[in-house]
């Protein structure tokens, strides 16, 4: 793991923190070309009420639009949860460069936890997968979003 991978990570806990200000699961992430972010996002799908609106697909659709191009194989994706099946599909279909993510998801991970779409043999394009990126505070995050959800319920059943 680099200094620029930590330094882009950092900003997709940035993304994260966002996120979760707006009580939605805080996964940020962000896209880098050339060393430079073009797309920053995350999740918002409770705001927008749509399932889809996942941070990576809406960091995917700012970089192409920012590049003007729907293939994205100069670009890194920095995204603080391991992603999902849809979100690791549409990356295959971008041929995105690289991702960089901080937690395994053992829930939904498409890039190896649970299954993995990123190099399934069938597919016209495989990504190349970095784990492991401030993983502790990444998935640091999310447990401690979900203690918090869990315990505001708790609370409004009693």
């Amino acid at each position: 793991m680099s200094k620029l991978d930590e330094m882009f990570m950092q900003e997709a806990i940035r993304q994260a923190k966002k996120a979760e200000q707006l009580d939605e699961v805080p996964v940020g992430a962000v896209i880098v070309y050339k060393n430079k972010i073009i797309a920053r996002s995350y999740n918002q799908v409770e705001m927008l009420k749509d399932p889809t609106a996942h941070a990576e697909m809406i960091a995917l659709t700012a970089a192409t639009n920012y590049l003007s191009s729907k293939w994205l194989q100069e670009c890194i994706l920095y995204v603080t949860i391991e992603p999902c099946s849809m979100c690791a599909g549409a990356l295959v279909l971008a041929r995105l460069g690289r991702v960089c993510f901080g937690a395994e998801d053992i829930k939904a991970g498409a890039c190896g936890s649970v299954i993995n779409i990123a190099h399934h043999k069938g597919l016209n394009h495989r990504l190349n997968v970095q784990g492991g990126i401030l993983a502790p505070q990444c998935a640091s995050l999310l447990s401690e979003f979900f203690k918090r959800k869990r315990k505001r319920q708790a609370v409004e059943w009693n």
